[in-house]
């Protein structure tokens, strides 16, 4: 089956989350604009949208038309030479709602399973939970007489034990985007020895078309990404205890956070990502990478007190962030969760205090912002950390032990051939999560 062929009839499940609708996007988009070719003209191309939430689903058209307005704005000149044959289409707002038009019309929002039996890809986005993944699938794949071709997002479950456990004798890769999809570049690609080569010739093929970055993985629970990131935020929660045996615990939380934030110069601090992330998705991807680990646990129990009384984090559906370890205001964190106390404490309250225990950065000038698209960032970057491993202040001494611990989470993915090498590590890093520079560096011993 020929590349346009498998995109005639395509399905993602979970299409109204948060994953799922980045994905249907993207996918909406690369089927229209296949439909749009001279050869595929007299075609039909079919993207079940599908999800349990019929108020999703409608939300969904909504944000679809939006973003593809917005795409085609963008690329109103080529749109005028795909639309050369159409003379009834003279102004640009004529050719835009075509596109739009064309786009959504390919798209069938449906809530029965039964949409995807005469699919030849299925995308699956539904939540990390390998049971329910593993029951999709099998019905689908025992009513679907194409033995379809299955992408699934997820983050943390090993695919061959989803492969096993529905039969589908390797027609299953792991194609983990990175959210939101519609913007982040890179996709995590995991195989097994029994993947489906031609099926992995497709993956390739498709993300080149979505221009993404694709950085492979092998098979292990977690992959690159979260591997690195689970390790990363135990590390930081780690470093909150101990220092909560000196100081309050939000006094504790929001130095640590300030830390990874301006010290390691990242876009945000280490408990503001778990917060965007949500705690309870964490605590769930830990929860199912730990059995595969041998010589370590990869569980919180600050995050399990997290969970226990209700803060989660995440996202609203209008894309503003949820309370978690941090409350936000206009998207700025202004208290810390004190989880034994039950309540958020007001940052303000301690900020003068614990600033000035932490200690300046070496250059304030330098921030994620400032250097992430600084032609001499290395150049910088070096002087800034080797500034900071002189100086003998909290933050300072807080900051490389970070570092120290991020660079040996990175070398370790390597030794243990999660990833391939360590410059797969850093892309991952620098792609998926916006780091400025990767983990497995010069900066750090």
């Amino acid at each position: 089956m020929k590349y346009d062929e498998r995109l005639q009839n395509v399905t993602v499940l979970g299409a109204a989350g948060k994953m799922g609708s980045g994905i249907l996007l993207l996918t909406a988009v690369e089927m229209a604009d296949l439909s749009l070719k001279p050869e595929n003209k007299s075609k039909t191309f079919v993207l079940n949208a599908m999800d349990v939430s019929p108020e999703g689903l409608a939300g969904l058209m909504s944000y679809l038309k939006a973003q593809v307005q917005k795409l085609a704005e963008k690329k109103t000149v080529l749109l005028r030479k795909v639309y050369a044959d159409r003379k009834d289409l003279i102004e640009n707002r004529e050719i835009i709602d075509q596109y739009i038009f064309d786009v959504l019309n390919i798209v069938r929002p449906v809530t029965k399973l039964e949409a995807a039996y005469d699919s030849n890809l299925i995308f699956e986005a539904v939540s990390e939970n390998k049971d329910l993944k593993v029951k999709l699938l099998s019905q689908i794949d025992k009513n679907n007489k194409n033995k379809p071709w299955y992408f699934t997002n997820t983050s943390s479950v090993p695919i061959n034990i989803i492969d096993n456990e529905t039969g589908l004798e390797g027609r299953i890769l792991g194609f983990h985007f990175y959210n939101p999809p519609a913007i982040q570049k890179l996709v995590e690609l995991i195989t097994t020895d029994n993947t489906d080569k031609e099926m992995t010739e497709f993956a390739l093929e498709f993300a080149k078309k979505l221009r993404k970055i694709i950085v492979p993985s092998n098979d292990y629970a977690g992959f690159i990404g979260n591997g690195h990131f689970m390790r990363d935020a135990l590390h930081g929660i780690s470093e909150v205890e101990n220092l909560a045996k000196e100081m309050s615990f939000a006094e504790a939380l929001y130095s640590v956070n300030k830390v990874t934030q301006d010290f390691l110069v990242r876009p945000m601090g280490i408990f503001q990502l778990v917060d965007y992330v949500g705690i309870d998705v964490v605590q769930f991807i830990m929860n199912v990478m730990n059995p595969f680990q041998d010589n370590e646990d990869l569980h919180s129990l600050l995050l399990d007190k997290m969970i226990e009384v209700g803060v989660k984090g995440g996202q609203n559906s209008n894309g503003s962030q949820k309370d978690g370890f941090l409350k936000y205001e206009k998207g700025k964190p202004v208290a810390i969760f004190d989880p034994e106390k039950k309540e958020y404490v007001e940052i303000n309250s301690f900020k003068e205090k614990c600033d000035a225990v932490i200690g300046d950065i070496p250059d304030a000038k330098i921030s994620w912002k400032s250097i992430i698209r600084n032609r001499k960032k290395d150049e910088v970057l070096k002087d800034f950390f080797n500034t900071l491993k002189t100086m003998d202040t909290k933050g300072a001494k807080l900051a490389v032990k970070y570092g120290n611990r991020s660079k040996e989470i990175g070398k370790k993915l390597v030794v243990d051939n999660v990833a391939h090498n360590e410059n797969d590590v850093n892309t991952v890093m620098l792609t998926g999560f916006f780091h400025a520079y990767g983990p497995v560096n010069e900066y750090f011993a």
